[in-house]
């Protein structure tokens, strides 16, 4: 009987290699994708509390935000639905992106603006951010992901540097329908993820961030319309970073940066790590949104703050390495 020697490589070992490579790229361009979101977000409430400052109400701003970022994102957003144009005839296309906007992007803001007009920042952004855990949860409930110990340990690290970070304990001001208010701001953040990352959608992420905003934007339209959102601007000059500027100068950065290179960045995230990793990352918007306080409003952040951002972090590492280490999951 003859046998042959072979190299010990089989056939298959090179395209698994190579398998193996792409996914790791995937994983480290979305989570610069995601970083890069999460930064662009943070912007939002340092520039927005320019034009806040000058007598505009907080609903005229999203609103006006939301709108010039699905402006912004309308024309690239029809030229990649060539080819795809038939999605819009699909009943389900329509449902995902009427929820995406109406309840991640416009619901989730005008929650969180009503839950502070009975809690402090602090406990309001609190609320907000408990999304990500509600993604564990969904992710437990729907798809059988059961949260295994370095998952917990990562949420429970997440969790207390947001309390650092937010300072939450220093001024916190309880009351029950603010704490409902910013809990239906948490699920509005984590239907942004979890509608961001499904798999099943086949609209390119830039149409989809376009029509999401351009939803999300009638939505906040209607309810100041009605009333349940004040609507109110002014053209006086603002301030930043020490210099006044004209109002347009922070509405141009919110539509564009803020809205539609956050918003476009976060589905393409989203859909590269899934809707727990991404929702974790999302977090250390909250560390940026205190690093561009710092730099645009003078607000310098304190040594706790700055531990609670490594624990942010070590957080978000925990939750990746979990996610690594038990690939078979499906994604969010």
């Amino acid at each position: 009987m003859t046998t042959t020697r072979t190299s010990g490589r089989t056939p298959s070992s090179e395209p698994t290699g190579q398998s193996r490579t792409r996914r790791v790229r995937v994983v480290l361009v979305g989570l610069a994708v995601a970083l890069l979101s999460a930064a662009t977000f943070g912007t939002s409430g340092a520039v927005g509390k320019s034009l806040l400052e000058q007598e505009w109400s907080s609903g005229a701003v999203v609103a006006s935000r939301i709108a010039l970022g699905a402006a912004v994102l309308a024309i690239p957003g029809a030229l990649a639905m060539r080819g795809h144009w038939a999605l819009l005839r699909r009943a389900k296309t329509w449902v995902h992106a009427g929820v995406f906007g109406l309840l991640a992007v416009a619901g989730c803001q005008l929650f969180y603006f009503l839950a502070l007009e009975q809690l402090s920042v602090g406990v309001a952004l609190m609320l907000e951010y408990l999304g990500p855990v509600l993604v564990v949860g969904w992710l437990w409930a729907r798809h059988g992901q059961r949260p295994r110990r370095l998952t917990i340990a990562g949420v429970a690290l997440a969790v207390g540097g947001l309390l650092l970070v937010l300072d939450v304990l220093g001024e916190a001001q309880l009351s029950p329908l603010g704490v409902l208010w910013g809990l239906l701001a948490a699920v509005g953040l984590a239907a942004y993820f979890i509608i961001g990352s499904d798999g099943e959608n086949a609209v390119p992420p830039v149409s989809f961030a376009a029509l999401g905003m351009g939803i999300g934007a009638v939505g906040l339209g209607v309810a100041g319309l009605i009333g349940l959102v004040p609507m109110r601007a002014s053209t006086h000059d603002v301030a930043m970073a020490g210099t006044l500027v004209t109002w347009w100068v922070p509405m141009l950065w919110l539509g564009l940066v803020a809205a539609a290179l956050a918003y476009l960045t976060g589905i393409v995230a989203a859909r590269a790590l899934g809707a727990k990793v991404a929702s974790f990352v999302g977090l250390t918007e909250v560390l940026f949104a205190v690093l561009f306080a710092w730099a645009l409003l003078g607000e310098l952040p304190t040594a706790v703050q700055l531990v609670g951002g490594a624990l942010i972090v070590a957080g978000v590492v925990a939750i990746k390495l979990d996610d690594r280490a038990h690939p078979s999951a499906p994604p969010g």
